[in-house]
């Protein structure tokens, strides 16, 4: 690579693009047919970028809208239900809805409430004049649409249900502002196109009932032609376990949110807006694992989603894909804050200094740290001694998380053609079990991972001719960290290899206490 063409990539990703005041940074979730997905340019590798066996592929992109041309819409968020468990995640959800719906007029943006059915209950107010003064936009007629992943052929109810529906106005925990607009259907739309609005932010409730077919559901915008993301942690499905496909309530919610991206609507989280970590409900007990990729350098920015959701789908994990999407930067650090465990698997990135720091806490407070392959060089700039060379004004390393959070001894790898020769060494160790077979062979070169910690324990080493390195290792919780699991396998033909998927499954169900 030409050095002038490398030291320009450099700067780049350390230098955002300067966008007006007005913009808005959405960092979203997407998925688009396999069929159709084409592999982004090469930045930082020489490798082929791995295609998803799915039928959709995850992308992770950064929306950059203009606030003045942005609405929040809150849909269908009542202060009462027929369902009483329904309501009470209704309960839930509102205070946090209430605090992004606050967020965003900060940043400039008109916000909508839509409680479908009960806005007479507004009638004299200014903010449902302002609706009722514009001449309303017909709705497009919609065509039916894919079968749902959920079924809800008993309306979504759970528990008990009232005959009657109690619902008399939007839920009183959310603030309805002097500057806000009250409205339903048709006379939204009036309104929007009024005000020049042409991207809608969505929350409030159900992803698979109103959300997605109501009159302000997700459809009929796309129909209106407007641009419209779905905020996926303030939302909810009707949903009952007991149909089909039979999995838990929060599981079937991932679900739809999954139907939704792969219908055209792209997802965020409410971090975005807030600078909170995201909600989740007080049901969803399952543990929480936080990924923190960027680069393409082995291509994690494209495996680990893909294998995040290989995780929600057997391993019953809550998993949080914090995407840097190739720069030295990872939006949404801040959910290392609810989060159980975090897994590591970025080369050579120079943080923000204040998400260094949400890092730097996470590990000091004993939770667990999961490292796969560049993890031993994550923060370090260059192969140089720290303090030997400049990092950007703003940006901060963390020269020493190698030696000593992760435990190894990084100076390098072998020759990247030869690959390596993978073998179990403490074969009764239970994150062992099931990793077969028990030798193979990993395209990725082997790294020189050096002289481990004290009380670092081998589980897994590597070798090519004339060399033998650790390749997994594991430290018990010490003062200023927690347990740590590392492995330097990580390329991106590893993950369709079934011993180092299994490997990795018991490692993280080790760190979090589950295995």
């Amino acid at each position: 690579m030409p050095v002038r063409f490398f030291l320009t990539m450099l700067l780049l990703s350390f230098c955002p693009t300067v966008f007006s005041e007005d913009a808005l940074a959405l960092h979203t979730r997407d998925q688009m047919a396999t069929a159709d997905w084409v592999a982004p340019e090469k930045v930082n590798t020489d490798l082929d970028a791995p295609v998803s066996d799915r039928a959709f592929t995850y992308v992770h992109r950064t929306l950059q809208w203009d606030s003045a041309k942005t609405a929040l819409v809150i849909v269908d968020l009542w202060d009462q239900a027929q369902a009483p468990l329904i309501a009470k995640r209704m309960d839930e959800l509102a205070p946090h809805i209430n605090e992004a719906a606050r967020a965003a007029r900060e940043k400039g943006l008109l916000v909508v409430h839509a409680p479908g059915g009960v806005t007479d209950y507004y009638k004299d107010t200014p903010q449902r004049t302002r609706c009722l003064e514009v001449a309303p936009v017909a709705l497009v007629a919609l065509e039916e649409g894919p079968a749902l992943p959920v079924d809800a052929s008993d309306n979504g109810w759970e528990g008990p249900v009232r005959p009657d529906k109690p619902q008399t106005r939007q839920h009183p925990a959310i603030e309805i502002a002097e500057v806000d607009v009250i409205g339903e259907g048709a006379e939204v739309y009036g309104l929007l196109k009024k005000r020049g609005i042409e991207n809608v932010i969505l929350m409030g409730v159900h992803a698979n009932f109103a959300q997605l077919d109501g009159p302000t559901g997700i459809r009929q915008m796309k129909a209106q032609g407007l641009n419209v993301v779905l905020v996926r942690d303030l939302t909810d499905s009707r949903y009952n376990p007991e149909k089909a496909p039979r999995v838990s309530h929060i599981r079937g919610t991932e679900l739809v949110v999954d139907y939704l991206e792969q219908l055209g609507c792209p997802t965020l989280e409410s971090t975005d807006l807030t600078g909170e970590a995201a909600f989740r409900f007080a049901e969803d007990t399952r543990p929480h694992l936080a990924m923190i990729v960027s680069d393409d350098h082995y291509h994690a920015d494209k495996t680990l989603p893909e294998f995040a959701r290989f995780l929600r789908e057997t391993e019953d994990l809550h998993v949080s894909v914090l995407h840097g999407e190739g720069g030295h930067s990872i939006p949404g650090m801040e959910n290392l804050a609810t989060a159980d465990a975090v897994l590591v698997f970025v080369r050579r990135l120079g943080l923000p200094s204040g998400q260094l720091k949400m890092l730097r806490d996470f590990v000091a407070s004993g939770k667990p740290v999961i490292g796969l392959r560049t993890a031993s060089h994550a923060f370090k700039l260059k192969n140089k001694p720290d303090g030997s060379y400049e990092v950007p004004e703003g940006s901060a390393e963390w020269g020493a998380f190698d030696p000593e959070i992760l435990g190894g001894s990084y100076t390098g790898h072998e020759a990247n053609e030869i690959g390596a020769d993978i073998k179990n060494l403490v074969v009764d160790h239970p994150i062992l079990k099931g990793v077969e077979p028990v030798a193979w062979h990993s395209l990725g070169s082997l790294y020189n991972t050096g002289k481990l910690a004290e009380g670092a324990l081998r589980l897994q080493e590597g070798s090519i001719p004339g060399v033998t390195e650790a390749v997994t290792w594991i430290r018990e919780a010490a003062p200023g960290r927690g347990k740590v699991f590392y492995t330097s396998l990580g390329h991106p033909a590893d993950f369709g290899e079934p011993a180092f998927r299994q490997l990795l499954v018991n490692g993280i169900k080790w760190s979090i206490g589950t295995l």
